[in-house]
């Protein structure tokens, strides 16, 4: 049955929430829910989605979702009673790619909540809502996730499309080829301590990278399921150039790594990468010229 959980609200909207370096964030919305010391709760949910906000209030819920950048890819999960309430005024919003509503009367809710094709399942479970989102959240990291793409048209000014690509590259080239600072790994590991503030299991991954990284590592870290990875892929697919600056010594490492142990006989390999129709038009109408994709998605 649904019972308490334990909360750590985050009713108002910070400029911390435009810094964050995850797209996704879990939004949970339920006036009964009660605090407790007992967080494995939340560490659980922040195991498979870090961002973690609740709410009491439906209305300062709607006013965190419409506030929110557009990148944002929000999964919320709500009462029933709130539901009734929220789920129609929120259900168009790009942003919100899956509802779940957490409650005691099943059959109930599934009646009123049929015609929202964003309500993904009704729960009475805790262990069963837990699961049901760390499903669905291994597809929503597949499609949700935004490519940036940049296209090289030969015989084309520098100043539109072509100036962003070159830029791209230029910029990660001039990166590559500055040393790091004491200063600038303390502000990276700062950020990432602040970023993940909440999240036991990957404080402690951050104070071993702190204590451990070094750069013959760098592989052997990127392929690791923690906040390495999903940082700085995050970061190069949202372009942010101050972070690009504080991991470029890391993305060094990697791309010295991959040189120094390039196999001496090419392997075909193949992945799949669901994307929009917009970038799907994109590539149809770039054939024949170079793309540039920044990203560092793991095969």
């Amino acid at each position: 049955m649904a019972s308490s959980i334990p909360v750590s609200y985050g009713d108002l909207l910070t400029n911390a929430d435009d810094q964050q370096l995850e797209i996704f964030c879990i939004i949970w919305l339920d006036d009964n829910v009660q605090a407790s010391d007992d967080r494995d709760t939340e560490q659980k949910l922040r195991s498979i989605i870090n961002r973690l906000k609740r709410f009491k209030d439906v209305e300062r819920c709607q006013q965190y979702i419409n506030a929110g950048s557009a990148k944002d890819r929000l999964i919320i999960i709500v009462s029933g009673r709130l539901g009734r309430k929220i789920v129609p005024t929120i259900h168009n919003v790009r942003q919100v790619i899956s509802i779940y509503v957490y409650c005691m009367d099943e059959a109930g809710n599934r009646e009123w909540s049929k015609k929202y094709t964003k309500v993904k399942d009704i729960v009475t479970e805790l262990d069963k809502l837990i699961s049901r989102i760390e499903v669905d959240h291994k597809i929503q990291k597949v499609i949700e996730q935004p490519l940036s793409i940049n296209i090289f048209t030969a015989g084309k000014s520098t100043d539109d499309v072509n100036g962003k690509f070159v830029y791209s590259q230029v910029l990660i080239d001039c990166l590559l080829r500055l040393k790091t600072t004491s200063e600038d790994t303390k502000e990276l590991i700062q950020i990432l301590k602040q970023e993940y503030e909440d999240n036991r299991f990957e404080l402690s991954n951050i104070q071993e990278f702190r204590k451990k990284y070094s750069s013959d590592q760098a592989v052997w870290w990127y392929t690791r399921d923690t906040f390495f990875y999903k940082a700085l892929n995050a970061v190069l697919r949202t372009e942010n150039i101050h972070m690009i600056f504080l991991f470029r010594t890391y993305v060094f490492d990697i791309q010295h790594q991959l040189k120094t142990h390039q196999a001496k006989k090419p392997l075909r390999v193949y992945r799949g990468q669901v994307i929009s129709i917009e970038e799907l038009k994109t590539l149809q109408n770039s054939c024949g010229q170079f793309i540039s994709i920044s990203t560092t998605d793991r095969i």
